[in-house]
């Protein structure tokens, strides 16, 4: 057995990259160095650290139940360990005495049984003609959870959409965290831990095939350019669908032609861009980095038309309010409200912990790593909504594009919020009330995006799924099996496919379904 600090620390870091951890990861990788490893990531399969950790915990298990003999207590394994409790010695040694003891009265009252000429009663015997129950009742559990796993599967049958019927596209190297629609061409972004972002055209796919354009992000070393090696962390495409900005742990953003040719690099942050926007006119790039500071970008000139020095610590996440004035967060639990051509803040909202996403719609939403979000309004300095939304830790929330204002102004506006608890919630903002949860995930979900119109929703999570509901009803509408744990989904402008990025390095499409509910 060979095991290597360096193993470990590659590990961890991917363990806190896929749980979401990205600033804690990034400051891990930096402090173990894991820039300078020899380990190859792209070998290295999704959740690893968690698979050789549930294989040794299946081994203490192991341990504990079977005799020196070989054989096992009671004649099956010992009930499943909690994690904690197979690292502790002495809940091990104790689980072991109580089964020696276990073994010992039921061979005493076996030989007492033999003796008498008496027999207990069997597995699956019956009393007074009822029943086929066993005296545990186990039997009977077990038919009622595997019946319950029937009606289950015979559901998903109805929605899910077949393997036929969707695309798998095929080229990254590693994880593809994030994916965007062009919002005018049938185009699908990508970016990737393999330090590219990908443009894939899908309007060429009659043949049920697609072309890829490959976006090297590269830094100048020697006066040549190299790969950078990093994460590819933010994408977004300008309104008229003809430039895309990324964003990188290299610490630039550049600008590409949707023909993904390089237009500009933008290099004043000292770290790595977490977050990054384009205005709805199309003349500014907002990005957001680890330096604690926000950038408004030109996108003509490709200069830096301001930079904001507010934050205290690293700024994860912006978005635009109109085309000069934006919202930013960060882990010093601060918001601000930041306008183009100011030099102080036009408002700061004061949290009561780290915020990591920020969405603004008629309301600024945010999302904390703790259970709740708050919802502000540039009209009062206390939140509007201090909402116990999950019991776990909210990854993602969205505003749905309904309501006053958009494009669908007679339809209620909603939030919706993903957790690591693997539900989904609807909320109705005005009440400040969870209209549904959305349960049929098994894993965190990482993703959540509102169709065009607002009718439906669809969600990714890490247990390589990818749900479509309705709305108003709440009801799972469609469903897709991806081949990797998803980190984003997406709608394209038409609202007749959802794109999902994942972490075994696919990128994927499904289409209408024959023109079901969903599409009608």
């Amino acid at each position: 057995m060979s095991i290597s600090s360096d193993e470990v620390n590659f590990l961890v870091y991917r363990y806190l990259q896929e749980s979401g951890f990205s600033h804690s990861a990034f400051t891990f990788g930096i402090e173990s160095h894991i820039s300078q490893s020899n380990i190859n990531g792209a070998l290295v399969p999704p959740a690893a650290l968690i698979s050789i950790i549930q294989k040794g915990l299946q081994y203490v298990e192991a341990e504990v139940s079977i005799n020196e003999d070989g054989t096992l207590f009671d004649g099956r394994p010992i009930e499943s360990l909690s994690l904690i409790d197979a690292v502790m010695p002495d809940v091990v040694q104790t689980r072991q005495q109580a089964y020696r003891e276990k073994l010992a009265h039921q061979q005493q009252a076996a030989g007492a049984g033999s003796a008498s000429g008496t027999q207990g009663p069997q597995p699956g015997s019956t009393k007074n003609g009822e029943g086929g129950t066993a005296a545990n009742g186990e039997e009977n559990g077990a038919h009622a959870l595997a019946n319950h796993h029937a009606d289950m599967m015979e559901v998903d049958r109805n929605v899910a959409i077949p393997q036929n019927k969707a695309m798998v596209l095929r080229g990254h190297e590693s994880e593809v965290f994030i994916c965007a629609w062009n919002p005018v061409n049938d185009l699908l972004a990508s970016g990737s831990g393999d330090s590219t972002a990908r443009i894939w055209n899908l309007s060429e796919n009659g043949t049920g095939s697609s072309t890829q354009l490959v976006l090297r992000h590269c830094i100048r070393e020697g006066g040549q350019d190299v790969p950078s090696n990093k994460d590819v962390t933010s994408l977004d495409w300008n309104s008229e669908g003809t430039l895309l900005a990324t964003g990188s742990y290299d610490g630039f953003a550049r600008i590409w032609t949707k023909d993904g040719d390089l237009a500009s690099t933008l290099g004043q942050h000292k770290g790595p861009i977490f977050a990054l926007k384009w205005n709805k006119k199309g003349n500014f790039i907002l990005s957001a980095g680890v330096d604690k500071t926000t950038i408004i970008w030109d996108a003509h000139t490709g200069e830096a038309k301001q930079q904001f020095p507010f934050h205290s610590a690293p700024a994860l996440d912006v978005d635009w309010q109109s085309n000069n004035t934006f919202a930013s967060c960060s882990t010093d639990m601060c918001i601000h409200v930041c306008k183009l051509g100011q030099d102080r803040p036009v408002k700061t909202f004061q949290g009561h912990t780290s915020v990591h996403i920020i969405d603004w719609s008629p309301h600024v939403s945010l999302s904390s790593p703790l259970h709740l979000y708050q919802i502000w309004s540039m009209k009062q300095d206390s939140c509007v909504h201090d909402l116990q939304a999950h019991s776990k830790e909210i990854y993602t929330i969205k505003w749905s594009p309904t309501g006053p204002g958009t494009n669908n102004p007679n339809a209620n506006l909603m939030l919706a919020s993903a957790s690591f608890d693997s539900t989904v919630r609807l909320w109705d903002v005005e009440r400040g009330v969870c209209i549904h949860t959305l349960t049929r995930h098994q894993e965190p979900v990482y993703s959540v995006a509102f169709s065009p119109d607002g009718r439906h929703l669809a969600s990714g999570s890490f247990d390589k799924c990818v749900h479509i509901w309705n709305t108003q009803t709440g009801a799972l509408v469609h469903s897709y099996r991806g081949t990797g744990g998803i980190f984003e989904v997406c709608w394209n402008a038409t609202g007749d496919k959802v794109g999902a990025s994942a972490s075994d390095g696919s990128v994927s499409h499904q289409p209408p379904l024959h023109g079901q509910e969903l599409f009608s």
